[in-house]
């Protein structure tokens, strides 16, 4: 990643960057940014290595720059009201939960290819969909301790993976499982849906609804004994503008606002990305070792 002299003038009348390349560039992207004093905002992943993550949350910390990644669940009303119940302990002790994507990208054998069909660049399911929900699942119980396995399958592309499956421990003795399908032709488009189990309830959750039940005798936050069901459209928080959905623009306003008061660790946060990346490279070798 070069920049001429005149490029290199040009960051110093920056306040931020977007950095919205082939994974593969991200690293130097950002080293570059930050060293210019720039805060930095990155797609999802944050970089295709825990180890150049890790160097970018500590780079970011030096500097005192706000650093955010594209992981827009945060921002969905639902999932952010699912979080909310995990944390506040109205589902009692959270004992397993289930992420699933599934969606229409890659539905015949291609002959040419792109940067998203190849490994080295961050291609693949994994990266592309996996991520997303590993990073929700983080944000909502907090990462796993370990990967009990995992299965990347090929089902169309040659060079890297269309789905993804894996099973987690976590510190409290919880289970949690991924389902991930880029190659699944049922969906319009990329679905996203997490399930959280617990010892005095369940939460089903996905874009549209927030599905809650709380077993007899348990009544927390307005929801009562059984089923209640509560819909994005009471849950988003209004934006001022529309970019491609409200969780993006509040995405987009929460990085400004990071800038603008130079927060190093706002909600979408390099480090909270390297958990999510330290996941990802858990499948790869979880993946590795049973011979896939």
């Amino acid at each position: 990643f070069v920049l001429s002299g005149g490029e290199i003038a040009a960051l110093a009348v920056l306040d931020a960057v977007v950095v919205a390349t082939p994974t593969t560039t991200h690293l130097d992207a950002a080293v570059c940014a930050l060293e210019h004093g720039l805060h930095v905002f990155v797609e999802k992943p944050l970089t295709l290595s825990p180890a150049d993550s890790w160097r970018l949350v500590q780079l970011a910390a030096e500097r005192g720059r706000a650093n955010q990644v594209g992981y827009h669940n945060r921002f969905v009303g639902t999932f952010a009201e699912t979080r909310r119940l995990v944390q506040s302990g109205a589902i009692g002790t959270v004992y397993h939960i289930d992420g699933t994507a599934f969606g229409p990208v890659v539905t015949k054998e291609k002959t040419g290819f792109t940067w998203r069909s190849k490994k080295s660049e961050g291609g693949g399911c994994l990266h592309d969909y996996a991520s997303h929900v590993v990073d929700l699942m983080n944000w909502i119980v907090g990462p796993p301790r370990a990967v009990v396995g995992a299965r990347l399958t090929s089902v169309y592309s040659e060079h890297v993976e269309d789905a993804v499956d894996a099973l987690f421990e976590y510190e409290s003795g919880a289970t949690g499982s991924l389902q991930t399908n880029w190659s699944d032709e049922s969906h319009r488009k990329m679905s996203t849906s997490v399930t959280v189990y617990g010892t005095a309830g369940k939460i089903i959750a996905d874009r549209q609804e927030c599905q809650v039940f709380l077993k007899p005798g348990v009544a927390v936050d307005g929801y009562e004994a059984g089923w209640t069901i509560r819909y994005i459209t009471e849950l988003q928080p209004p934006v001022d503008y529309y970019l491609r959905g409200e969780e993006y623009s509040a995405q987009v306003d929460a990085f400004v606002r990071a800038a603008i008061e130079s927060d190093p660790k706002p909600q979408n946060s390099f480090e909270s990305a390297y958990a999510t990346d330290w996941v990802i490279d858990q499948f790869t070798q979880a993946d590795a070792r049973r011979g896939g």
